[in-house]
């Protein structure tokens, strides 16, 4: 019978067993990973987040690795009923990262359970916030997030024609409300949140007409707004014509009345010097003043009545003797 030598064998046995355990004594983190060593599934040591070659003792202790980076959280639409009973469907994401990385391996161990958990945490949280707040708290914002303020618009019941309930909050301060309530639930789990905010906010065709209404209202309380301030300026420019006008007539009739004033004393002047030169020129302009009073007070219906001691019956006497002389100088000659 032929004897085998095993001993060849045993030593290239024991050999690949040596190379074997040397071989998964060792093992690489990377950069986006956290790694806790367990032995007999329980948690042993720190947790390892430095990239990079570390050692382990084999076959007793085994790796588990954990993702260091931001993860996301994305929910599905809910429907939500707010403070004023309007229904919606909130659509909300969140960004979080494993913040204990023992913590989270001992009561979740793996992501799946994690995002169960954010499910349950962070849905239960956005219907409390959104079930405290009215439906204009959520959605009108701007831009950057903030609610949107208008001192015009006067708060009232929700839903009137040119009222517009008063803005409080508003989404930013919603969404962090949110995130503060459950961030303190999910650091139990070895989470933290980073971010929480709601993506999308739809209707329910029941609600369309209020949304609509609403909208409507705030349309007509601007438009007012515009129209009260085109009605104040309008207002405000009338006036300041009207003040205008009257400084332009006041002015004007300052100069007309000191250009009369000049030109009454120059014929006043004119008047004195007629008089103290020719006497007789002087006469005949009050007659001819007199003759033209006469013409603008009587007319061809007029009766007059003089006494002999008046000035015009002197006048008119003196008129016609004179008239009667001449007669009689042009018969003589």
């Amino acid at each position: 019978m032929m004897r085998i030598n095993l001993l060849p064998a045993a030593v290239i046995a024991g050999a690949l067993l040596l190379f074997l355990a040397l071989f998964s004594s060792f093992y690489t983190v990377d950069q986006t990973e956290q790694v806790i060593i367990t032995q007999f599934g329980k948690p042993i040591g720190e947790p390892i987040t430095d990239p990079g070659l570390h050692f382990r003792v084999p076959f007793v202790q085994s790796v588990n690795r954990l993702d260091k980076r931001f993860l996301e959280w994305d929910g599905a639409p809910v429907a939500i009923p707010t403070r004023d009973k309007t229904y919606i469907h909130v659509d909300a994401f969140a960004r979080w990262r494993i913040e204990g990385p023992t913590t989270y391996f001992v009561r979740l161990h793996d992501e799946r359970s994690a995002q169960s958990r954010l499910e349950d945490i962070l849905g239960s949280e956005t219907r409390n916030a959104i079930a405290k707040h009215d439906l204009i708290e959520i959605v009108r914002t701007d831009k950057n997030r903030q609610p949107r303020h208008d001192e015009t618009l006067k708060g009232g019941p929700t839903g009137t024609i040119g009222i517009l309930p008063p803005i409080e909050f508003g989404r930013l301060k919603i969404e962090e409300e949110i995130k503060g309530a459950a961030a303190q639930k999910l650091a139990e789990f070895g989470i933290a949140v980073l971010d929480f905010r709601i993506k999308r906010v739809n209707y329910n065709p029941d609600v369309l007409d209020r949304i609509y209404q609403r909208m409507i209202s705030e349309r007509l309380q601007i438009a007012q707004r515009f129209r009260s301030e085109g009605e104040g300026e309008s207002a405000r420019i009338a006036g300041q014509r009207e003040r205008d006008l009257n400084e332009i007539r006041s002015n004007a009739y300052r100069t007309v009345q000191q250009i009369r004033g000049e030109a009454d004393a120059r014929a006043t002047e004119i008047y004195a010097r007629a008089y103290t030169q020719n006497p007789q020129a002087a006469e005949f302009y009050a007659f001819l003043k007199v003759l033209e009073t006469y013409h603008k007070t009587f007319t061809k219906d007029s009766t007059l009545v003089l006494s002999t001691d008046s000035d015009i019956f002197a006048l008119l006497k003196h008129g016609a003797s004179k008239t009667k002389t001449e007669q009689v100088t042009q018969g003589a000659e």
